[in-house]
């Protein structure tokens, strides 16, 4: 395996009595896109802090591409993106002219400007709108613009703090989709915060999800949700009345519950103990019950990452 452009040991950061940050082991690898999912206050922007030489740890090591953020803040700067939660743009400049601003500031070769300008603003979408002043953009072309910003650089890896905040559903998948973009055909590794664990299912490549400090798990969703302990959860299409389907299902002992979806005729929401989902389709097919869909619903980001979150509650309590 190449070494990660990411890797974390032990990193730990306390503010006075409160461990904000606590032993976070992590490792992302180049061309990944890695969610740190977890609800606000769980560490997620500490951590980038860290990862940007922003803040100092207290305890562990951090390395962004083979660097110590803390002793070489500005070398891995320069080969970062950042988008922070709340990005900031002067209103009474173009989109294209705060470009200009921060090709200025990042020192990039006149010559070179406007036509990096003019890449990025194809990359995000935005090459259309580049000349209106950035105080009429929408928040999700703000989103944009941020990313924009953040690839005037060519950084290796671009870090993402909640992106797709108070943004309306057509700009998160507008959002979404350009990340999953720039991660395939560019190659930029992403570090991609966020508490709305649903919108980044589809996009991670894998997760770590926080709680109060804590990474209680990591790894890929469909990994994660095969190593709980509580039951599978299926929809379950039968062409059948719901007095047979009832009655079948229930001489299957592994099956936990059975009930109809509120939502689709003719589909069943059934509890399954981990692992045992082949006896309820076998006693369906067996008993004479047209089966046309099975689905696993289990592990979906949100369910997975409430199951962590109540249990370690619970160990907290």
């Amino acid at each position: 395996m190449p070494e990660p452009t990411i890797r974390t040991t032990g990193l730990t950061k306390t503010y006075f009595d409160r461990t904000v940050v606590n032993n976070l082991n992590l490792e992302v690898q180049a061309g990944e896109v890695f969610g740190l999912l977890g609800p606000n206050g769980a560490g997620k922007t500490t951590t980038i802090l860290m990862l940007l030489g922003l803040t100092e740890p207290s305890a562990g090591r951090v390395e962004v591409l083979g660097m110590d953020p803390a002793r070489h803040p500005l070398q891995v700067k320069a080969r970062v993106g950042y988008l922070p939660d709340a990005v900031g743009f002067y209103e009474g400049l173009s989109g294209r002219q705060n470009l200009r601003y921060t090709a200025r500031l990042n020192r990039i070769e006149s010559d070179e400007t406007e036509a990096r300008i003019e890449s990025v603003l194809a990359d995000v979408g935005l090459v259309e709108v580049a000349d209106r002043l950035a105080g009429v953009y929408s928040r999700g072309m703000r989103q944009r613009l941020g990313i924009a910003d953040a690839l005037l650089k060519k950084p290796g890896i671009l870090i993402l703090d909640e992106p797709t905040a108070s943004i309306d559903p057509e700009g998160v998948a507008e959002i979404l989709t350009l990340i999953r973009r720039l991660a395939d055909d560019q190659g930029v590794t992403i570090l991609l915060s966020s508490h709305l664990l649903h919108q980044v299912q589809a996009i991670c490549d894998r997760v770590a999800i926080f709680v109060a400090g804590n990474v209680v798990a990591q790894g890929r969703t469909h990994e994660l949700a095969a190593a709980g302990k509580g039951p599978e959860h299926l929809e379950v299409g039968v062409d059948a009345d719901a007095t047979s389907v009832r009655r079948v299902l229930g001489e299957v002992g592994s099956v936990v519950s059975v009930n109809p979806s509120r939502s689709q005729p003719r589909v069943w929401s059934v509890a399954v103990e981990r692992g045992r989902t082949s006896e309820v389709v076998a006693k369906l097919v067996t008993a004479g019950l047209p089966v046309w869909m099975v689905k696993r619903t289990s592990d979906e980001l949100d369910e997975v990452y409430r199951q962590y979150f109540h249990e370690t509650e619970a160990k907290v309590s």
